[in-house]
This record gives structure tokens, sequence and C-alpha cells, in this order.
């Protein structure tokens, strides 16, 4: 057996922080009433638990661990909202896409059979463009890797939202995302103009002392690629204060270039099914207890870019642009926001 990779644990200890979020698999409602106002909440929290995984791990930007912190925050919010959950890729197990039919089909199986089936499927060499854990969209003009997705076969994309994350090597990096960025907008809005498109980059805080001038240039550009009628949505930018301590100096904060031209919701298979070494349960434990702190700086942030604003924006749009009898669990919980107080927080008794 092959010793689980650095994004083999991250799954499992992220599985585990959205287990704590979700007693028993109920997810709060996110829409609070704030006076005469209807209001998201996200769930700052989890997210900050999420995000001190990578820096525990020690993983590199190469290793895809770091951006993935988000990736998992946001579909958590998505199925917070009340939307499908298996709908939401990355989902909430392995495999970590695959389509509600399927789904839907595993579960009309006898159990000795959905067993066997889904055996097959948790494989990591299971079957291109059906199960993998990450999924490439086709826009008007290429295949472009989407992060956090709902659809179904029946509606197509309706939710498609990028993910960039940079914690050092600001001015090295920071033109490249925003010019892939409103490239791969453009792309994907041509060819699926209903869909809710979303783009989220996350900054080590530092950026406003280190780069402070990368740092406003970043806000203006982020800012103004929500509000282009052929981009995105909604943008949002997240500023993660955490210890110089956890900083590894040999880290180039390169990504992996993406292929423009692989299979639509394929990845390279493995050589072989040669399986994976589970990671033991007191490892996890251990994690969680040690997890680096990791504090999301909003108060630093534009409001228009802060999180809560661009969730609302994205669940919002899905909903609108979608019949009354579709996702009736997030129009629920949107009709039945939780009274609140000035913070956010829902009002006792």
């Amino acid at each position: 057996m092959a010793a689980p990779t650095a994004k083999d644990k991250a799954w499992v200890i992220f599985d585990r922080i959205i287990a704590d979020a979700t007693p028993e698999g109920f997810h709060t409602n996110p829409w609070r009433l704030i006076g005469d106002r209807r209001e998201y909440v996200p769930d700052i929290a989890t997210l900050e638990r999420l995000l001190g995984v990578p820096l525990y791990l020690r993983a590199t930007v190469r290793s895809g661990v770091r951006a993935l912190a988000l990736d998992v925050w946001l579909a958590y919010e998505l199925r917070r909202a009340g939307f499908e959950a298996d709908a939401v890729w990355p989902r909430a197990s392995h495999p970590r896409i695959l389509p509600v039919p399927i789904t839907n089909l595993l579960d009309a199986l006898p159990k000795a059979d959905r067993v066997k089936l889904m055996q097959r499927l948790t494989k990591k060499t299971a079957i291109p463009g059906v199960t993998s854990s990450s999924a490439s969209i086709l826009g008007k003009n290429y295949l472009k890797q989407v992060d956090v997705i709902m659809t179904d076969w029946a509606t197509g994309p309706e939710i498609l939202i990028s993910t960039k994350r940079m914690d050092s090597s600001y001015g090295k990096n920071a033109a490249n995302r925003v010019e892939e960025s409103y490239g791969d907008a453009k792309n994907l809005r041509l060819r699926h103009p209903m869909a809710s498109l979303g783009f989220l980059i996350a900054l080590r805080s530092d950026v406003r002392v280190k780069e402070p001038l990368i740092f406003d240039w970043l806000t203006d550009l982020v800012g103004k690629l929500g509000q282009e009628d052929d981009a995105y949505h909604a943008t949002a930018l997240l500023l993660m204060e955490y210890g110089d301590d956890l900083v590894d100096e040999d880290d180039d904060d390169e990504e992996e270039p993406e292929n423009p031209l692989a299979d639509v919701g394929a990845e390279p298979e493995a050589d072989g099914e040669e399986e994976i070494e589970d990671v033991p349960a007191d490892e996890v434990d251990a994690a969680l207890t040690a997890l680096p702190r990791v504090v999301i700086q909003e108060d630093l942030v534009e409001d228009h870019l802060r999180a809560a604003p661009f969730i609302a924006t994205i669940v919002n749009r899905a909903l609108d642009g979608t019949p009354i009898n579709l996702h009736k669990e997030a129009r629920l919980r949107r009709k039945n926001a939780v009274a609140a107080d000035g913070n956010g927080g829902p009002v006792e008794g």
C-alpha cells in the first residue's frame, strides 16, 4: 500500500472539521434578519480551521492543498445555503465528484450491489469523466478546471467558482493570477451565461506591509472583475493572518499549470490501482489539536469584497435564475432567515 500524500491527509482532516461543524449532519441556516435586511452570514470560524490544515501539513503550493481549503469551505457554505449536497462539488465524501444521477442510482440499488459499485467508484482510477477529485468544464474556447461547482445533468452548471491563493511572491504572481482569472471568466460565461460565476482570492495579510501597492492594485482589479458585464457576477478577497514560523522560505508559490487539452472531468490516471494507507484516527486527532491559528481579517477588506456579500450574490443569482420548483430547501432557508442581533448572531429565545 502507498503512503498517504499531503492531499490524502488533508482530505481526512478537512472531513473531520466539516463533521464538527455539522453535528448529526445538520447544517445551520446561514441567512439572518438584521433589522429589515436579509443577510448571509458565512461560517468564518470553520474557514479559519480549514486554512490551518495546509499550514500544519507544511503543504507546498504544488501539492494543491493550500487552495483546496478554500474549495472545501465554499462547498460547505453552498450546502449550508440548502443546495443538494451531491450536486455541489467537491462532495463531502470520496469520490469528490460524482454526478447526482449516479448517487441516486446507488441509493436505489440493493445493499450488496451498492457496496460493490461504490468500491469501484472510490478507486483512484475509477471512471474518467464520472469520478475524480477535480472537474474541468468546457468554456467557449477551452476546458477550464473549476474549483467549486454546482451542477446536474438535467440543468448543466449552475454555480462555477474559481479560487486562487497567494501566500508570498505577490509582485511576481499577482498580474498572472488576475490575467488568468479574467480570461477564464470570459471563457466560462460565454458558454454558460446562466451560471452564477464567482472568483475568490486569498492573500496572506503581510501583503499590506510587504507589497502595499500590489495589495491596492489587486483590491481594485478584483473588485472590477465583479463589475464587468462579461466577467464574474461576484468576487471576493480574503486576508489570512498567521505566524511567520509557519512560512517555508523554499516554497516558490508557483502552481502546476493546467492542461487545457485534458478530458472533461478527468484526471491523469495513476499507475495501477494501488491502494492508499488509511490515515490513523489518532493522527487526525493530533492534527486537529495542533492546527495553527489563522485569522481572517475581514475588517481590512472593502465591504463589497467580503465573504458574506460574495456568497449571497452567488446563491441569490442561482435561485433567482431557476424555476421555483428547483432548490426548494435553499429557497426555504433564504425565506426563513433567522432573526439576528447586529453582529449576525441568532437572537436567543
